[in-house]
């Protein structure tokens, strides 16, 4: 699967991680991913209560989906990130920063008042295959 990034100075750069718009060839397959919040998943308890190790698990949960549907982590082409304490913001992306690799994908970010489980942190993804 190939992807274009897509970049215009237009509108404004990305202020993370993530590129401002990810074009793919129409042969592509896409899987829409669930939102993965932090849960172990032998026990599906929360990890932790730390923010950090949630975003952690949670990426690892979606790669493990992502793997399941015959992806990688590569293969992400739109990422919804869910936080229920915005000034979290830059922990967030440095662990997303250090988990995906490059060019990074698309990406929105939402502040939300409550998670299930009681997570702080839930990501969202569409990927092409």
């Amino acid at each position: 699967m190939s992807k274009t990034i897509v970049h215009t100075d237009a509108a404004p750069a990305a202020v993370g991680p993530y590129s401002q718009a990810v074009s793919l060839p129409a042969q592509a397959r896409l899987v829409f991913l669930s939102g993965q919040i932090g849960l172990v998943p032998a026990t599906g308890v929360l990890v932790s209560d730390d923010f950090s190790a949630q975003v952690r698990q949670s990426f690892a949960n979606m790669a493990a989906v992502i793997q399941a549907a015959g992806g990688t982590l590569d293969n992400i082409v739109k990422l919804t990130l869910f936080l229920t304490d915005l000034e979290q913001f830059a922990t967030a992306n440095a662990i997303m920063a250090e988990t995906l690799p490059q060019p990074f994908p698309a990406r929105s970010t939402v502040g939300v008042a409550s998670l299930p489980k009681g997570a702080q942190f839930e990501v969202e993804a569409v990927i092409a295959v």
